[in-house]
């Protein structure tokens, strides 16, 4: 039931339904660890005292104040809460709760992919899922101004107060376009608990200050309001300082105190020792033993409080201080992370919240006011499904030849610029992000073209100055938006505009530019975006150690490897500036729809002739000659009896040509392979082995069993990325590439340091023929 004139729900009747949600989240792990079969004997796990420390929190969320526009990104070891609740608001059957961390059953931590119930955002990896509806609130006001329909509403973040200690959570609150996102809510479970331990000092003040500092609303929610109606008698003041300054272990301990344990250790030696005792002694035992646990966290009218203070100007930070295992018998023990629940004591848990251990899956009865809340809970936060929307038609060709000296990461450029010629309706889905490096990777003309991105729109203060070239247009309508030098936040920006098509039916297309070698550091963040069902096209460039100069602190050499490896995404590494258009567009086609996929572009700077691609002229070889480098290779060189291939992939296919003409000479006639993606080669090769359904007809056109020879691979990056090849025919191979860090010095100098010079090429070609 609720107030009529406010709407609030009757505190008894809240207080009911967050019992019954902790007992429902502690009653799934317990059936997943102790009652379910476990024949492997393998850990199953689950967090049920992690769980309980948010239940107050989010009993408060979701049954008072969430909005259906509303979205969450739930803490990874709260999941049993949220299942727990949408089980209670109707949003999932009553066969899944034994089912958590069962094969087809609930997920280790919330998935909107992969979770039989409504998840807002996957979580699970730490740092991750907690800056996810900052990107979130972005992606929305992106959609909305571009096409609407987006709607409004909040972005909560339920974040463990240890996911603060990493690095991506500063990165994002740092960013100084994130002041301006006041949709953006974080509530911190301050439990001060980690896995192994209480931690000694969390520093909740410089925590507090640090979002400040950020522009952040900062909302402490450190006392329930029984224990601040004991700071209002005497020796009151003198209790809030005790506890104020205690230690977290000291205070921690006291949970795990009986009444008379709390008399004596409560007041401490200090010089208010007796004052507090006296305050102390005028409360019956039962009060006091609520008391020392009665944190804002688990106050559900002090919750109402800060969630009713809530600036919507300004990002919003509540820090709610909570207790590990509230309401549970492992409440407030150091070691209760993993800790489960005996059959005694969720049995005392059952009387106490007035279920039944033999019936763990009840619903309050019908027609009571605790149904009552839950259905019109249900019926609030209902939301309509959202329609598949047909992304825009994408062409596959422009018709266009480079002719000269070009580079691919050039081409990036020139095709982003060709779209918005040839399909307008395409180009205006496109979104690209890059961090301070939109000039350095050949985005400018498209910046120039489309304008930044801002929340809100800034003078441009060189717009009148003629040597300015980039021209900065910030407003909400621009197309380009560039974070600080971040890559976490880049490609988690990225996986969020890549699911505005199943969050508000409107496909975005989102390309994330990065230096190559910083491909790694965002690997992680990304692979969880594609998880999460992001799609996004994510470009290395520049690439491999064909920078030179630059030495080998910018030089990558495994990204060639994670392209291929990283599921849900093809990777396309092109020598041509053609290849690159055709690998582009077709990425582009596969973003913002069911069934789609990511790309992985790995671009160079370094200029090559156009020439060599020899792209032929007739309509029909052209489209066949386009549709083996979307598929992952064709023939370059042809000859009449092959003694040695040479399959070479980007860069350095010029010195695979230059071999090829050299070995020529020498009587010894070398085919050239041109690879544009060895991870769709390797899906061919796995298909044509039972091992997954992929197309495998390009291993036909372009390794034909006819024409098997030995075989030579060579890369700007690790050998073993295409060493595979050869079992596609099972010939001799020998597998040229980077497996060592680079060296500054010319494109000549550096090629000879790693074998991938024509000499090289050559003298690998003779040990095989």
């Amino acid at each position: 039931m609720s107030d009529p004139v406010t709407g609030t729900p009757a505190t008894d009747v809240l207080h009911a339904v967050e019992d019954r949600v902790l007992w429902l989240s502690s009653a799934i792990i317990h059936h997943a660890n102790r009652v379910r079969p476990n024949p492997s004997g393998l850990k199953v796990g689950g967090h049920q005292a992690s769980s309980a420390s948010m239940v107050s929190i989010m009993t408060a969320l979701w049954f008072h104040h969430l909005r259906a526009e509303d979205r969450v990104s739930v803490k990874p070891h709260a999941s049993p809460v949220m299942h727990a609740i949408n089980y209670l608001l109707g949003r999932l059957d009553a066969s899944y709760l034994p089912r958590l961390r069962e094969y087809g059953g609930l997920q280790s931590y919330p998935s909107r992919t992969k979770d039989p119930d409504p998840a807002d955002y996957s979580t699970g990896s730490v740092g991750i899922g907690a800056t996810a509806p900052i990107w979130g609130a972005i992606s929305r006001r992106y959609v909305d101004t571009a096409f609407g329909g987006a709607g409004t509403g909040r972005q909560y973040s339920l974040v463990g107060d240890a996911e603060l200690d990493e690095g991506a959570v500063w990165e994002a609150v740092l960013d100084p376009g994130v002041a301006d996102l006041g949709e953006v809510v974080w509530i911190v479970d301050l439990n001060r608990q980690s896995l192994d331990r209480v931690v000694p000092n969390i520093a909740a003040d410089k925590l507090q200050g640090m979002f400040a500092a950020a522009g952040w609303q900062v909302i402490p929610l450190k006392y329930g309001r029984l224990l601040e109606e004991l700071f209002t008698r005497p020796g009151g003041p003198d209790l809030r300082q005790r506890i104020d300054v205690m230690t977290n272990p000291e205070y921690q301990r006291l949970l795990r105190c009986d009444a008379e344990e709390l008399r004596h250790r409560l007041p401490g030696d200090g010089p208010a020792a007796a004052m507090i005792t006296d305050l102390l002694g005028g409360i019956d035992d039962a009060t006091l033993v609520e008391a020392i646990a009665n944190l804002g966290g688990h106050d559900l009218a002090a919750l109402d409080d800060a969630f009713d203070a809530i600036d919507d100007t300004r990002p919003t930070v509540i820090f709610a201080y909570t207790v590990k295992g509230y309401g549970l018998a492992t409440k407030g023990h150091p070691q209760n992370h993993s800790a489960l629940l005996t059959d005694p004591q969720l049995r005392e848990l059952a009387d106490r919240v007035g279920t039944d251990l033999d019936d763990p899956w009840q619903l309050f009865p019908e027609g009571g006011p605790e149904h009552e809340l839950c259905q019109a809970t249900a019926k609030r936060l209902h939301r309509p499904e959202i329609p598949n929307a047909t992304p825009p038609a994408i062409p596959a060709d422009f018709g266009r030849t480079p002719a000269g000296t070009a580079t691919t990461q050039a081409a990036l450029g020139r095709a982003l610029l060709d779209l918005t010629r040839d399909a307008p309706d395409a180009a205006r889905r496109v979104v690209t992000v890059s961090p301070d490096v939109s000039s350095t990777t050949n985005l400018g003309g498209w910046v120039n073209k489309v304008g930044v991105w801002s929340a809100r729109e800034r003078q441009d203060w060189f717009a009148d100055d003629a040597e300015t070239i980039l021209h900065w247009r910030e407003k909400p309508t621009g197309q380009h938006i560039e974070l600080g030098i971040a890559e976490v936040n880049l490609v988690s920006l990225i996986g969020e505009l890549g699911a505005t098509w199943s969050r508000w039916g409107e496909p975005l297309l989102p390309i994330g530019v990065l230096y190559d070698p910083f491909v790694e550091r965002a690997l992680e963040p990304w692979s969880y975006g594609i998880y999460a069902g992001g799609q996004s096209i994510l470009i290395g460039t520049p690439s491999g150690v064909s920078l030179a100069p630059e030495g080998g602190a910018h030089q990558s050499i495994k990204t060639p490897s994670i392209g291929l490896e990283q599921p849900d995404c093809v990777t396309y590494e092109p020598a041509f500036a053609l290849d690159t258009e055709w690998a582009l567009l077709a990425s582009l086609a596969q973003l913002g729809k069911p069934g789609g996929s990511s790309a992985y572009l790995r671009l160079s700077t370094r200029p090559v002739d156009q020439t060599l691609a020899v792209v032929p002229t007739d309509p029909a070889a052209r489209e066949h000659r386009r549709g083996q480098v979307v598929a992952g290779a064709y023939l370059l060189r042809h000859t009449e009896s092959p003694k040695v291939t040479i399959a070479a992939m980007g860069a350095v296919v010029s010195e695979a040509l230059a071999a090829a003409s050299r070995l020529e000479r020498i009587g010894v006639a070398a085919d050239v392979v041109c690879v544009t993606s060895p991870d769709l080669l390797y899906r061919a090769v796995r298909a044509r082995q039972g091992h997954e359904q992929a197309p495998s007809w390009i291993l036909d056109q372009v390794f034909p069993a006819d024409r098997a020879t030995p075989l030579v691979t060579v890369l700007d990056g690790h050998p073993h990325t295409l060493s595979f090849l050869a079992t596609i025919n099972r010939v001799a191979t020998t597998a040229l590439g980077v497996t060592r860090f680079g060296q500054s010095g010319s494109l000549e100098d550096v090629y000879r340091h790693h074998g991938l010079d024509t000499d090289s090429i050559v003298r690998a070609a003779l040990d095989l023929s």
